[in-house]
């Protein structure tokens, strides 16, 4: 789970290259499917053209950075609106004001929650008046660029946030998260899908196969999984993969060949 506000201003790495490619700005929504397809960012401060990663070639979204394989991932935003994709998605932009079906206003976007595997998104971080709360995406009726708006009773079902600590919220997130993830293992098997992704973790073990660990690298929990100096076996690379993307982001960006 990722809120997209902690995402705005992350530098976007290649791996391949070793390079940062610019600095993430917002995410293009496709408001049928609710979920992101694609990053936006720009490449430098003096670029007045936009690029764009779609969600599905980010390998990882940590605390320090968004990772992707090389930058042949990298389109220009134009040609997403030359091309008609931007028709049926919208620029998901903070303090944008959510109202009911029947005008009443809820509040005004702080950030979505965001998967990080899929970008689905799970719900909405809004501010009231005197408190901020969660609006599953259940809820939502309509993603627009100035307002979204949500179905009636979404006022009788926000999951208050104001006082509860990070666990807390993440709790209420993953519940929402788990049962996404129910009604996935019930769909049919999408065989483009796990091919996209065996492909993927297949990727990831070319790039740091025989790589040397330059620095510490710890769980969430604080626990050290990869010391310094040790030379990554295929193990080593799986057991990575097995503990998250966040794990394989930091383990990339603490290599050498």
């Amino acid at each position: 789970m990722e809120n997209s506000s902690q995402m705005k201003k992350l530098p976007i790495i290649s791996i391949l290259e070793g390079e940062q490619e610019g600095i993430v700005e917002s995410l293009l929504i496709n408001p049928a499917g609710s979920s992101v397809d694609f990053v936006i960012f720009k490449q430098e401060e003096w670029q007045k053209s936009m690029k764009a990663i779609p969600f599905e070639k980010v390998i990882g979204i940590g605390g320090y950075a968004v990772t992707i394989e090389n930058a042949d991932s990298i389109i220009d935003l134009k040609e997403i609106l030359i091309a008609g994709e931007s028709t049926d998605k919208k620029i998901a932009a903070l303090d944008t004001n959510v109202i009911t079906r029947k005008g009443d206003l809820l509040g005004k976007v702080l950030g979505f929650y965001i998967n990080k595997g899929s970008g689905k998104i799970i719900g909405l971080n809004i501010k009231l008046k005197d408190a901020e709360a969660i609006v599953l995406s259940e809820y939502v009726m309509t993603y627009g660029k100035q307002i979204i708006i949500v179905k009636e009773d979404a006022a009788n079902n926000l999951k208050k946030t104001l006082g509860k600590n990070e666990e807390e919220i993440h709790e209420i997130i993953e519940q929402k998260e788990n049962e996404l993830l129910e009604d996935y293992l019930k769909m049919p098997a999408n065989n483009e899908e796990e091919l996209r992704l065996q492909a993927l973790k297949e990727k990831q073990i070319e790039l740091l196969l025989n790589k040397k660990v330059t620095k510490d690298v710890y769980s969430d929990e604080g626990t050290l999984l990869f010391a310094e100096g040790k030379v990554l076996s295929l193990e080593d690379i799986r057991s990575a993969q097995d503990a998250g993307p966040s794990i394989v982001i930091q383990l990339s960006m603490s290599v050498k060949a």
